[in-house]
């Protein structure tokens, strides 16, 4: 039998991410890892493969407690609620990443994905996952007459990943809060909320 791991995997999964969102897949070296998570060259190549793998499971771990973290919070709100505080925890994290680092999804899909099939198809997944999201919430919220019906919910739900993915892209050169508010609010115009408008509230970036 192999001797166990004598690390805790999400600990350097989260390193991991770190050093790949900062850095992104190109820039990022073996040393660059190996520093970052603490563990040997080897131990890295034994416990995820070679760079591409590491970062194909840090890519995952990072959708998995940014993204899937967030839709499973809001998927307990009503409709109109659960996409405005969608959008609203993007903002804060958005606005809080002084370091502009931006999603790490958004950045796959546009410094890794059009270069690598494998990799499209996971960012593809991911965002149908959000649309999926936006989708359910809208369906909800026609049936209950909190959202329009004046659209179809495809269309709406297409509308707001598009309007996601601009504002993640956007915030990276121009994280002015009158200006990213402007762009959501517009968007949520579109469902016609009832009630007060959004404040966009949320959660702090990881």
């Amino acid at each position: 039998m192999g001797r166990p791991r004598e690390f805790d995997e999400d600990t350097v999964l989260d390193a991991a991410v770190l050093c790949f969102w900062s850095r992104g897949y190109e820039a990022t070296s073996i040393r660059d890892l190996i520093e970052k998570t603490g563990l040997t060259g080897a131990s890295l190549y034994n416990a995820f493969g070679d760079k591409r793998a590491l970062y194909r499971r840090a890519l995952d771990h990072y959708v998995e407690g940014s993204i899937g973290e967030r839709i499973r919070r809001c998927e307990s709100m009503s409709p109109c609620e659960a996409v405005e505080a969608f959008f609203g925890d993007t903002l804060k994290r958005s606005l809080n990443d002084l370091d502009r680092k931006g999603c790490m999804l958004v950045n796959t899909a546009l410094d890794v994905a059009p270069h690598d099939p494998d990799f499209r198809e996971a960012v593809a997944a991911a965002l149908a996952r959000v649309e999926a999201f936006f989708l359910g919430s809208i369906l909800q919220g026609q049936a209950d007459g909190s959202i329009t019906s004046a659209q179809t919910a495809e269309d709406l739900s297409r509308h707001l990943l598009g309007v996601l993915m601009g504002i993640r892209v956007l915030a990276r050169v121009r994280p002015e809060k009158v200006l990213l508010e402007g762009v959501v609010r517009s968007a949520l115009a579109l469902l016609k909320f009832r009630g007060q408008p959004a404040k966009f509230t949320g959660q702090d970036d990881r």
